[in-house]
């Protein structure tokens, strides 16, 4: 049925019962990005041809496993929020990779992102982290989404977030440490990280 569409760039199958993913090899030499959200998906397969591809969004289906990924080599942008993924692991060989959007999963630790040195945007709002950690080495990062978590201490925002000198928005509310800082908590996080724009919703007035 896709052959036809040898030109196509852009694909959406948005909230339709598709279980599987499979018969896109015929748009492997024009596809860039593909829209698989809400659908019924418990894997990444059948991908390997769309070396393309540039954006992947597969939220809102019921993945439970960061694989298939290997050959998408260009890929900038990958969207699993709201999935059962409980671990960050196979993006290895996405080092063009810019933005992350994995909230509302089950991830319980932040690692995995060693070879990811050009993420620029990484959401991981939603999940069950303990800890902020194994990130002081994205320097490209901007945006650091990880409210409504189980983090707790403090200490490890100073320790992986201070030295991000590209860092200008982070989003910490909902979690332990917030509640436990009280009023003092904006305060907190901006002598820690004098290079924000903004703190969760709010911006930060500038002196």
């Amino acid at each position: 049925m896709l052959r036809r569409f040898t030109k196509l760039k852009t694909a959406y199958f948005i909230q339709n019962k598709i279980g599987r993913i499979e018969g896109l090899e015929p748009l492997a030499g024009t596809l860039t990005s593909i829209e698989l959200g809400g659908n019924k998906l418990r894997r990444i397969e059948n991908l390997d041809a769309l070396t393309n591809l540039t954006e992947l969004w597969l939220g809102k289906n019921k993945i439970t496993q960061l694989d298939g990924l290997d050959t998408l080599v260009n890929l900038r942008l990958l969207s699993i929020q709201s999935n059962r993924i409980v671990k960050l692991e196979g993006l290895d060989k996405l080092s063009k990779l810019e933005e992350l959007y994995i909230s509302h999963n089950g991830l319980k630790e932040l690692s995995g992102l060693e070879h990811n040195h050009n993420l620029r945007v990484l959401d991981v709002s939603n999940n069950a982290l303990a800890r902020i950690a194994n990130i002081s080495h994205l320097s490209q990062l901007t945006e650091f989404w990880a409210s409504n978590n189980q983090l707790a201490e403090f200490a490890d925002v100073e320790s992986q977030l201070a030295g991000l000198a590209a860092l200008d928005t982070v989003y910490l509310e909902g979690n332990p440490l917030q509640r436990d800082l009280g009023t003092a908590y904006r305060r907190r996080v901006m002598l820690a990280l004098p290079q924000l724009k903004q703190i969760d919703a709010t911006f930060v007035r500038q002196s």
